[in-house]
């Protein structure tokens, strides 16, 4: 095949997917997209499966593929099925890592994932989300990390909107509390940190759309991710 692996273009497309550069509900010009990316269409409907697969994309027989909606409680049922496998990961990260691995996801959260001053939104949420899926890792369960990791495609944009919005040294207390569960193997406690820590309400998850589907059509695609965290606030 020339060109890009389907790999490739599914990565691309999927990016596209979680910011939103298609917007909620639009249909996909297949047509279009395969000349922006330089590609066939069947390596570019292949990949656009794998993405209906895993919900980044519907597909409507005899219709296409179309850009999934901004859906407040689709996003609240994947924000709860989130912390139930969070709070999991935790418990048996407690019974399962070791000491050194405990101190290094402890030395990597204290380098880089405590102050995020400067950071854009996008990768302030990327070193939030690597916090987590440390976390999992140290299940040492695999198919609970691949699952997270698929969530947290499908919420990206909505937790792109939060850290705009929240209250960040909160949030980054709030790891560190966490952490220092992990240090003790207090799985209990850990458990009750991380869940409140990730639990939201229906209306903060209502109020995040409205505010991501507003940036959506007044800033463009990059309105969100590209913003500056000026300072840790509470």
């Amino acid at each position: 095949m020339a060109g890009p692996r389907v790999d490739q273009i599914y990565e691309q497309v999927k990016a596209m997917a979680v910011s939103f550069r298609l917007r909620p509900g639009d249909r996909l010009n297949e047509v279009a997209l395969s000349k922006d990316l330089g590609v066939s269409r069947t390596p570019l409907r292949e990949a656009l499966n794998r993405l209906v697969a895993e919900r980044l994309f519907d597909f409507r027989p005899g219709q296409g593929f179309f850009c999934r909606p901004l859906d407040a409680q689709s996003l609240f049922d994947l924000f709860e099925l989130r912390q139930i496998i969070e709070v999991a990961a935790v418990r048996a990260a407690c019974e399962k890592a070791t000491d050194e691995q405990l101190q290094l996801l402890r030395d990597e959260l204290y380098t880089s994932g405590i102050d995020i001053t400067g950071l854009t939104v996008e990768e302030a949420v990327k070193r939030d989300e690597a916090f987590h899926l440390g976390i999992a890792k140290l299940s040492g369960n695999m198919e609970l990390l691949q699952t997270l990791t698929r969530i947290n495609d499908r919420i990206r944009y909505i937790r792109w909107v939060s850290m705009s919005l929240d209250r960040v040294q909160r949030s980054k207390d709030e790891h560190k509390r966490v952490m220092q569960a992990l240090i003790d193997r207090n799985a209990d406690q850990a458990a009750r940190d991380l869940g409140a820590h990730i639990s939201k309400r229906i209306d903060q998850v209502q109020d995040a759309v409205r505010h991501g589907i507003s940036s959506i059509y007044m800033d463009g695609p990059d309105g969100i991710s590209n913003r500056i965290i000026e300072e840790a606030h509470e």
